[in-house]
């Protein structure tokens, strides 16, 4: 049998004011490649390969266990070549693209013949939200809920300007749960309806191609106020210079991570060297990667082997 092939990539989930709604699928990639064998066996490559080489409590490994056990069908060993383009724990929807691989290779070599509504939602309710499956999935820009069924309800486009981004990764990681362990119970109603009002102007820019406004649509009082202790490169970057080529900055998921959007009219190259010089004055450091949005997901890629 020839060998399998996903193209995952990585997301940026919240963006700002659309906490736990929506996510952008970033031009940065997992890909996973499977084949039948006697045994399970990994040969990882890329960022973090400590963790992708690592057989024992492997997410791909363990969700396509999971998903096949549920389904009561045999777990066939495979070998794994892994390539991961972006790091692990720091914001760029890194579970959710190693439980979508693990659903997919469930699927392909279990003869599921699951629908995609069916793979997101699965891997939606094992991450306990689906913007970032949604986003890996479907590729673009992603809105998602989950359904009473287990479903994911999902809405996406693909914007067709090329909206420049800049990646700020500090060395340190940030789990999900410790991120959402600062967050409040209940919030007034005047921040929520800031956030609804927020998201869907945030929406419609991307749709529309509308850096201005953008620009405007980025505030959020429902998660961020509260990680920015946790997160300090989100406060710092919110202050840079306007008119230097940002549009705005946000935490890239739950963080540590900052996703900076980028004024297309200004080289990226040029802009990032603006961001590197003034995190350095600040005695900060962090890796800058510029990246953009990817068109397409997970499912092109398994739908061509499929």
């Amino acid at each position: 049998m020839a060998e399998f092939t996903l193209n995952l990539p990585a997301t940026s989930a919240n963006l700002g004011p659309a906490f736990d709604a929506a996510a952008l699928a970033l031009d940065l990639y997992l890909r996973v490649g499977a084949e039948k064998a006697k045994e399970f066996a990994i040969l990882a490559s890329g960022h973090d390969t400590e963790i992708c080489g690592r057989i024992e409590k492997h997410l791909i490994l363990t969700t396509y266990e999971e998903v096949l056990e549920a389904e009561h069908k045999p777990a066939i060993p495979l070998a794994l070549k892994i390539r991961n383009e972006f790091p692990i724990g720091k914001g760029f929807g890194s579970s959710a693209a190693a439980r979508l691989a693990g659903i997919a290779l469930a699927v392909h070599f279990g003869r599921l013949h699951w629908e995609s509504s069916r793979i997101i939602g699965e891997a939606s309710r094992r991450e306990r939200h689906p913007d970032n499956a949604a986003a890996c999935w479907t590729g673009g820009v992603a809105v998602a809920r989950t359904l009473a069924n287990g479903q994911a309800q999902v809405a996406h486009f693909a914007p067709k300007a090329k909206w420049p981004l800049l990646l700020v990764v500090p060395d340190e990681a940030l789990s999900t749960e410790e991120a959402r362990e600062v967050l409040p119970q209940q919030y007034s109603r005047e921040d929520v309806v800031t956030n609804i009002q927020n998201s869907m102007l945030l929406l419609a820019a991307l749709f529309q191609d509308d850096p201005k406004l953008l620009a405007s649509a980025l505030e959020d009082k429902i998660h961020q106020p509260y990680r920015a202790e946790l997160c300090p490169l989100l406060p710092q970057l919110q202050m840079f210079p306007a008119g230097q080529g940002v549009l705005g900055a946000v935490l890239s998921g739950a963080g540590p991570s900052v996703l900076m959007f980028l004024d297309a009219a200004v080289s990226a190259e040029k802009t990032k060297l603006q961001v590197a010089k003034y995190l350095y004055k600040r005695g900060m450091k962090a890796e800058l990667v510029l990246t953009s949005i990817a068109k397409r997901g997970g499912e092109a890629s398994f739908l061509r082997r499929k």
